[in-house]
């Protein structure tokens, strides 16, 4: 696959999930934006972001580009970029790219959190293969959670684009704070069984509130072992969301 072209609810998240699915990482593709979507406001007039991203030829030029200072506010998206692949022999090792990708990730949630007033963030690393979780500890921990992990899951989206403009080798960042994944997990789980019991105490279909896919893919895992019922997910994002449907 060499290009893709993907819809979310951001331009931000369209571009990740994109990166995700290519297997390659920022500086081997050209984007180009081509919707930008919209909020909308209380629900209505929400558009999804729309993006085309196509894999770039390796070529192996005879001088090496010259390298320019990258800033944080330069990965905002723009209509179209494409970044030139270095020359092998100047291409760092992975190791060395990855503690660069990470340092650069960290910083740039640290100036998210001082622009969101919070002076007391402590960022602790664990990395797992292609898995770096970044766990994030505050006293102000609602604030970077937000309603139902909405503020948690955009800065997520924000730090992996960032992460992969400084990786040689795509890597997935994983953000936690205060072991709210894991609570949430178990809510959602626990959730998802009720909601089951419900469908086949009634006998009537029951239906989720719109959530992220991430949170969908918990719940159907969850009662993937069922036979007294099937989940599916109806909708499009932002507005997808998922029904359990009792099997008579």
């Amino acid at each position: 696959m060499n290009q893709i072209t993907q819809t979310a609810p951001t331009k931000e998240e369209a571009i990740a999930i994109a990166l995700e699915k290519l297997g390659v990482p920022m500086q081997d593709v050209s984007i180009t934006v081509v919707d930008e979507g919209k909020k909308g406001f209380l629900g209505f007039g929400v558009k999804p972001a729309v993006v085309q991203v196509t894999v770039l030829k390796r070529e192996i030029v005879e001088e090496a580009p010259i390298k320019e200072e990258v800033k944080v506010e330069e990965l905002q998206p723009v209509h179209e970029f494409e970044v030139s692949t270095p020359v092998e022999d100047e291409v760092p090792s992975k190791e060395q790219t990855n503690e660069l990708a990470v340092e650069e990730t960290i910083q740039y949630i640290e100036k998210i959190a001082k622009e969101m007033k919070i002076d007391d963030l402590v960022i602790t690393e664990k990395r797992d293969g292609k898995f770096i979780h970044l766990h994030l500890n505050s006293e102000k921990a609602a604030l970077l959670i937000g309603k139902r992990g909405q503020t948690l899951n955009a800065l997520e989206n924000l730090t992996q684009l960032v992460a992969n403009k400084f990786s040689n080798s795509f890597i997935i960042i994983k953000l936690d704070v205060g072991n709210y994944r894991e609570r949430r997990r178990e809510s959602l789980e626990q959730l998802a069984e009720r909601m089951a019991d419900k469908a086949v105490r009634t006998g009537k279909k029951v239906e989720f509130e719109p959530m992220s896919s991430f949170e969908r893919k918990i719940i159907h895992h969850a009662l993937s072992f069922r036979v007294d019922i099937e989940t599916y997910s109806v909708g499009t994002d932002p507005n997808r969301y998922l029904v359990i449907e009792p099997i008579k």
